[in-house]
């Protein structure tokens, strides 16, 4: 396994570092202090799983990993930060980061999170889920900000086009993108809905929650 640990303190880097090579012996771990070095590496070594902090040099964790998940859609991304303002937690799940701790609790939270993530689940920190239960996702019945709080812009725009009955090849003509990355966006809106991997199965999702889906708005 590949992982990757983007904090611009060297001190914390050490012990996140040590926690890692202790839990999971013979990964490769990377490191990197900055926002643009972070962003660089996981672009050329497409590590398994990316930590980045919120606040780096040259471009901050939030930015990074909207660039990267624009770049890569199926990259995961765990933030490790200090901030725990629930607009900030949402802001980074709508971008479509896969985990999301703070570091007070990252010795005993960040090892649960990582292989949460390596099974294609959303994992937020019990702190903040007990703070705020409605970032929790994936059941139906929690509303707008539950259910579909972390998916990023792109999704959002492309299950909305699935809800009007378009094909990939047609949402793709209307973003302007390839039909691969569509593809890519579709699989990446089942797995953040705990849908089951069949050609189906959004479809199914999106008949049985109209409702839902008729509060999405222009983006």
């Amino acid at each position: 396994m590949k992982l990757l640990i983007a904090d611009d303190h060297p001190i914390f880097r050490k012990g996140l570092y040590d926690i890692l090579d202790k839990a999971f012996p013979g990964s490769t771990i990377l490191e990197c202090d900055s926002g643009d070095e972070a962003y660089k590496a996981v672009i050329a070594h497409k590590p398994d799983i990316s930590i980045l902090d919120i606040n780096m040099p040259e471009i901050n964790g939030i930015e990074v990993a909207k660039m990267i998940i624009e770049k890569v859609p199926t990259a995961k991304i765990v933030i490790l930060t200090m901030y725990k303002e629930k607009e900030m937690v949402r802001k980074a799940m709508n971008i479509g980061v896969s985990g999301y701790i703070i570091k007070d609790f990252a010795a005993n939270e960040i090892i649960d999170c990582i292989n949460k993530v390596l099974d294609n689940k959303k994992f937020i920190g019990p702190t903040l889920r007990s703070e705020y239960n409605d970032l929790t996702i994936g059941k139906k019945g929690q509303g707008i900000a539950g259910v579909l709080g972390a998916l990023s812009q792109a999704e959002l725009k492309t299950l909305k086009l699935v809800n009007q009955n378009k094909s990939s090849k047609e949402i793709a003509e209307l973003l302007f993108l390839s039909e691969k990355t569509i593809e890519n966006y579709r699989s990446k809106i089942c797995q953040k809905l705990g849908l089951p991997p069949r050609n189906n199965s959004l479809m199914l999702w999106v008949s049985e929650n109209k409702d839902l889906l008729a509060t999405l708005t222009e983006f």
